[in-house]
């Protein structure tokens, strides 16, 4: 008897894509049980034994997620703590070194899903927005295969417990500092920043002043 394929697609978000570089099929395992592939437009999904829905930012409507068997979203939280936009971000500007990564299933409430995984990885403190995005896309990668190991025999929901909050978008605001703080109160936000699409910044006699943080590789 031939060994059934599961069909798997990735929806990525396009103005949120950074993932794709990280989510190559060279990462993926199991590939004599899927098929994968990668997508941003929804209407060309159906039919999906596994859909992940990936850094996307839009909310999902019901008859979508009813074209494939399971609909799973990865969310770099404790859920139901920090639902909503920019979990990790805001785990860092609370001094967190220890992420939790949850794996959900979606539905049209956001980052309300039943759980099938948790997993965690660690930051230093020191950590850099690039070193960030890193551990966070391999933890991520990490989590999707320890599903795709167990699915579909060994795969089990539990309902989200415990109180919850939900994060604002975050915008470039929340990348200015003040010039009255030290910078070891507004290093957070420095860590946060991106050199290349969102640097950090402040403001002085009316003139607005770009900072790019790197670390010092002569060590």
């Amino acid at each position: 008897m031939k060994k059934k394929i599961h069909k798997v697609t990735f929806l990525i978000d396009k103005k949120n894509d950074w993932i794709k570089s990280y989510l190559s099929k060279k990462k993926l395992l199991f590939k004599n049980k899927y098929s994968y592939k990668f997508s941003s437009n929804i209407d060309t999904i159906v039919d999906q034994d596994i859909l992940f829905i990936v850094n996307y930012t839009k909310v999902l409507s019901d008859s979508f997620l009813q074209r494939n068997r399971l609909n799973l979203v990865i969310h770099a939280s404790d859920l139901p703590k920090d639902r909503g936009f920019a979990p990790v971000a805001n785990q860092v500007l609370r001094g967190k070194n220890e992420i939790h990564i949850s794996l959900i299933e979606a539905n049209e409430k956001v980052d309300t899903g039943c759980i099938f995984l948790k997993q965690k990885f660690y930051l230093k403190g020191t950590d850099l927005y690039d070193e960030i995005r890193s551990k966070t896309a391999i933890a991520m990668i990490k989590i999707i295969n320890s599903f795709l190991k167990q699915y579909p025999s060994k795969i089990n929901r539990k309902f989200q417990q415990g109180k919850s909050n939900f994060n604002k978008k975050r915008t470039d605001k929340d990348n200015k500092l003040n010039i009255n703080k030290s910078i070891k109160k507004q290093f957070h936000i420095l860590r946060l920043s991106s050199n290349k699409n969102f640097p950090a910044y402040f403001y002085s006699q009316g003139e607005k002043y770009i900072l790019k943080i790197y670390k010092d590789k002569k060590k």
